[in-house]
């Protein structure tokens, strides 16, 4: 005999047109898997200068409510603007290239500008507000990396520089 599922948060089940029971809190745009190959991919995001962002994972694209994931390429020779990605945690996976990510350490004496040498394979996390920028000092390669957000939607803001004078908590 088949398990019935418990009802999710007291919102019972329906049933799919395929005869299927499911929490009834759950959309059907929401019980399927959605797939984005690399020509949907969207360029019209949050940007830096000195990098590109290209949106695949979004409220926007699949309907994700805590989510964003998307790829970064940065220019042979190439640095990018100063900025943060507000209360966003930010999770980075280098594919390609050697870009260096480059932070204000301010856990010491003295701030300290730190830099993150990476290759394919490294993973970076940055936390919510920490200013930061990416690097890529190869001559020839453009690096690329894949990131991922804990809100929907890209959130970047810009600074001038990597202290805090510019962060705004809300």
């Amino acid at each position: 005999m088949p398990v019935q599922p418990p009802d999710a948060a007291g919102g019972g089940l329906v049933r799919t047109p395929s005869g299927v029971l499911v929490p009834a809190d759950i959309d059907p745009f929401h019980r399927t898997l959605h797939h984005v190959a690399p020509s949907g991919l969207i360029g019209q995001t949050s940007q830096t200068s000195g990098m590109k962002r290209l949106e695949a994972i979004s409220g926007k694209t699949v309907g994700a409510e805590n989510l964003w994931m998307g790829q970064t390429h940065v220019a042979a020779s190439t640095t990018s603007g100063n900025h943060h990605h507000g209360a966003s945690e930010t999770a980075i996976y280098v594919v390609s290239g050697h870009p260096v990510f480059v932070f204000l350490d301010v856990e010491g004496d003295e701030p300290v500008e730190r830099r993150i040498q990476t290759s394919p394979g490294d993973y970076i996390f940055v936390p919510p507000f920490v200013p930061h920028r990416e690097e890529n000092p190869d001559q020839e390669t453009e690096a690329i990396v894949v990131i991922a957000r804990t809100t929907q939607e890209a959130i970047v803001v810009n600074l001038d520089g990597l202290n805090w004078s510019e962060v705004e908590i809300r």
